[in-house]
């Protein structure tokens, strides 16, 4: 992923630092909301259908605290990441059972299978350092957050 894709994948409308529901379907649609909100999303609904989908096929708790929901969708034209966080921590059904705090939404278009996981890619590894996981934890502003994936992602 290149960093200036950062701003237009997750620009900061995109991000949420208010406590998430601590229900991991409201939680999804929180993230969905934030997306909506920017005018990204054509059809909500279709939009949480597809996310729900997705849920069913496998979880999207990736462990060490991260919830990554994602899906392939008719409701978006150009791909999109939300990102909000959990003091508490969400039941993601992860595979160690640790409550995801951190909580990534990717959504992309139909036919953007490719773009799809190289996002999910990218992000995941990413996210697999503990120095990056405490910088989005603690982070005080929007911008904090944006700053932090564009260079955790390089």
């Amino acid at each position: 992923m290149l960093e200036d894709e950062i701003d237009r994948l997750m620009p900061t409308a995109h991000i949420s630092l208010d406590e998430p529901p601590a229900e991991k379907q409201l939680a999804i649609e929180f993230l969905l909301d934030l997306v909506v909100e920017n005018g990204r999303v054509t059809e909500r609904e279709t939009a949480l259908a597809d996310l729900k989908e997705r849920e069913k096929e496998a979880t999207t708790g990736v462990g060490m605290g991260i919830g990554i929901p994602h899906a392939k969708t008719t409701a978006v034209e150009a791909p999109s990441v939300a990102f909000a966080r959990s003091s508490e921590g969400i039941d993601f059904d992860a595979m160690d059972d640790e409550p995801a705090k951190l909580l990534f939404m990717i959504l992309v278009p139909e036919e953007g299978g490719e773009e799809h996981l190289q996002i999910l890619s990218s992000l995941s590894r990413a996210l697999m350092h503990e120095d990056v996981r405490e910088k989005l934890l603690n982070a005080e502003d929007e911008e904090t957050v944006q700053n932090t994936v564009r260079e955790a992602v390089n």
